[in-house]
């Protein structure tokens, strides 16, 4: 299974770039963002950024991954999914609207 780490762009040289995410620093292939640009967050994959992301999006990450990590070696998850905690289960816009509309199947 392939994660995606949040990283931002610190420059670019051509096709490349260089990342960090406050710990690691990496060379990364953004052949696949093309508009990506200097202080951008990218989601990366396999040392290539697979898209641009705000920077909440990448907090909600970081701090997913976190508390995963977290999990992993025994501790506890904290606040790590705490933006989906209190919104729960949500249906598909077009099954909402079915639902909203009063159909049903029997």
């Amino acid at each position: 299974m392939c994660v995606g780490i949040p990283m931002q762009l610190l420059s670019i040289d051509g096709i490349a770039g260089h990342v960090t995410n406050g710990r690691d620093d990496e060379l990364i292939d953004l052949s696949l963002t093309p508009d990506a640009r200097v202080g951008d967050w990218l989601l990366i994959f396999l040392g290539a950024a697979r898209e641009v992301i705000s920077e909440d999006e990448a907090q909600k990450i970081t701090a997913a991954l976190g508390g995963l990590q977290s999990l992993m070696q025994g501790g506890a998850l904290g606040d790590a999914f705490a933006d989906l905690e209190d919104s729960g289960p949500r249906l598909p816009a077009h099954l909402q609207a079915a639902l909203d509309a009063g159909e049903t199947t029997a």
